[in-house]
């Protein structure tokens, strides 16, 4: 039975393969993964962490600029990458370490953007620079999904928002563009509960995000977006609905921000610290943990190798960045066209002569 269409975000509770205590709920929807499998996205899940740490302590010494933590959110991102083909295309908005990493962009790529170098831009994984507007990248994501369409090619598109996205007329734009175009894409919503100081309370009175979709004439699921397997099987439907020109879909992840908005942020000043202390129990991390202890899959011991491990390539990463040259001012003019014009050749011209 397809789970999507079948889904009511008006009346239906928030999907769930795995509770926040680690119990299999819905065993006929996790995915067949082997224990190796399991042990394997762990170790990536608990390496997002270990660098989105890294990456805040690189900002909080200097040596990176503002940057914008996941703490909290690695499940969304990991589960819903792993769905999707490495041919496919991710459209990121600038929470988005997971999908990136996961979908092919070097962590030293990854960052040498945090740390202003426009170097980091320069990827060959199929993801669209970071989207720091809020909102209007879903509309991008729609527009190259429809070409992918008009060109009867198999690539699907996926956008990454957070709740605060939604309330954005970019958001209503796209989601209704892409229901008349029956666009392949995902509109996959990371609802951490804040949009910078601002709770989800205040910014809508629908029940749910992912019923904002019934006004495009889209589906919308909400899951739970915690829950690694709930993630990955609502996603890989989402992903098999595009490629079956079924059109897009509308997931509301339920995740919540454990860190600050970004380095620039006092999240103490707005929130209570009873609210963490709920969300805390549902890590995502801890959640898998738990999960794999009742199989017998998790030891102290490999936790410790698989961190160490990590924590190697991180700082091997932090390095190759901090070395890397910065563009040259006249790298302004070399990439901005494919061939550049003749009036960016003589500017270029002019500045290389003032300098």
């Amino acid at each position: 039975m397809p789970l999507i269409e079948n889904f009511n975000p008006l009346t239906d509770k928030m999907f769930q393969v795995l509770d926040h205590e680690a119990n299999v709920v819905r065993p006929e929807l996790l995915p067949k993964w082997n224990d190796e499998k399991l042990r394997e996205v762990y170790a990536q899940m608990l390496f997002l962490r270990l660098a989105d740490f890294k990456l805040i302590n690189l900002q909080r010494q200097g040596r990176c600029g503002s940057y914008i933590s996941i703490e909290g959110q690695e499940a969304a991102q990991l589960g819903s990458g792993l769905a999707i083909e490495k041919s496919d295309w991710v459209f990121p908005a600038f929470r988005e370490l997971g999908i990136c990493y996961i979908h092919g962009v070097p962590l030293e790529k990854i960052a040498l953007y945090w740390m202003g170098n426009e170097w980091g831009s320069n990827y060959e994984a199929n993801v669209a620079p970071v989207s720091i507007p809020v909102g209007t990248h879903p509309l991008h994501a729609v527009g190259f999904a429809w070409a992918m369409k008009l060109q009867k090619k198999p690539t699907i598109t996926i956008s990454y928002f957070g709740d605060g996205a939604t309330s954005e007329g970019d958001f209503y734009e796209a989601i209704n563009f892409a229901g008349v175009m029956n666009a392949p894409t995902i509109f996959f919503c990371q609802n951490n509960q804040w949009a910078i100081s601002v709770p989800r309370s205040k910014q809508t009175l629908a029940k749910t995000l992912a019923q904002k979709a019934i006004a495009a004439g889209i589906p919308g699921i909400q899951i739970d977006g915690n829950d690694i397997f709930a993630v990955y099987a609502a996603t890989a439907e989402a992903a098999a609905r595009a490629r079956a020109g079924k059109g897009p879909t509308l997931i509301e992840a339920v995740t919540y921000r454990f860190g600050n908005h970004s380095t620039s942020d006092d999240a103490t000043k707005y929130r209570a610290k009873d609210e963490i202390d709920y969300w805390r129990p549902r890590d995502p991390l801890v959640r898998f943990k738990l999960f794999l202890q009742k199989k017998n899959l998790w030891s102290e011991e490999w936790e410790q190798k698989i961190a160490d491990e990590a924590r190697g390539k991180i700082l091997e990463a932090a390095k190759k960045a901090e070395e890397t040259p910065r563009p040259k001012p006249d790298d302004i003019f070399d990439y901005l066209y494919a061939k550049p014009t003749p009036e960016l050749e003589e500017q270029k011209a002019y500045l290389l002569k003032f300098l």
